[in-house]
């Protein structure tokens, strides 16, 4: 077991602790870094670069106020390649899931536009429809009235040349007739 104070490299400690890992360390073997928190991101970051160099993260524990430690296993050659293998793996499978959804989504976007705009030309054409129907049915409207003012206009003409005519013709004078058989 070996230990490393990494706390004067504050927060630009992991390529340091990942050499100490590889060179400082037999396979087997424990080492102990000890490292300054700082905003606690180089605590979860530390962990991921551990896992990332194929080697076994043991523990993780505050050491005081401002300090942390972690504790490392080096693993041999083959299980380290291994583990860095699976991680690439998948994070490969993770990137194509992602892109999958990516694509999923933006097919399930593009049908939902293309439905939006089905309906909407179909509501454009149910409107200029019943536009149509509307304007048609008035216009028949405005014809049947059209057609009942001229038709009371000819009436109203019939009936005026009804009363010239009467008032030009002088009313016959009836006499009556003498019998012839007396």
């Amino acid at each position: 077991m070996k230990r490393y104070d990494l706390r004067h490299l504050k927060d630009d400690f992991y390529d340091r602790m990942v050499e100490l890992i590889e060179k400082g360390l037999t396979v087997g073997e424990v080492g102990i870094f000890l490292f300054e928190v700082g905003d606690f991101s180089a605590i979860q970051k530390s962990a991921d670069v551990v896992r990332a160099a194929g080697h076994d993260l043991m523990n993780s524990l505050k050491f005081n106020e401002v300090d942390w430690t972690i504790v490392v296993k080096k693993v041999d050659e083959a299980t380290q390649q291994a583990r860095i293998a699976k991680l690439e793996a998948d994070r490969v499978a993770a990137l194509e899931a992602e892109e999958l959804k990516a694509k999923e989504e933006a097919e399930a976007k593009a049908k939902a536009e293309a439905k939006a705009k089905e309906e909407a030309e179909l509501k454009a054409k149910e409107e200029a429809e019943a536009k149509a129907e509307e304007e048609a049915k008035a216009a028949a409207l405005k014809a049947e009235e059209e057609a009942k003012a001229k038709e009371a206009e000819q009436t109203a003409k019939k009936e005026v040349a009804t009363k010239q005519s009467d008032k030009k013709a002088p009313a016959r004078k009836t006499t009556p007739r003498k019998s012839k058989a007396k």
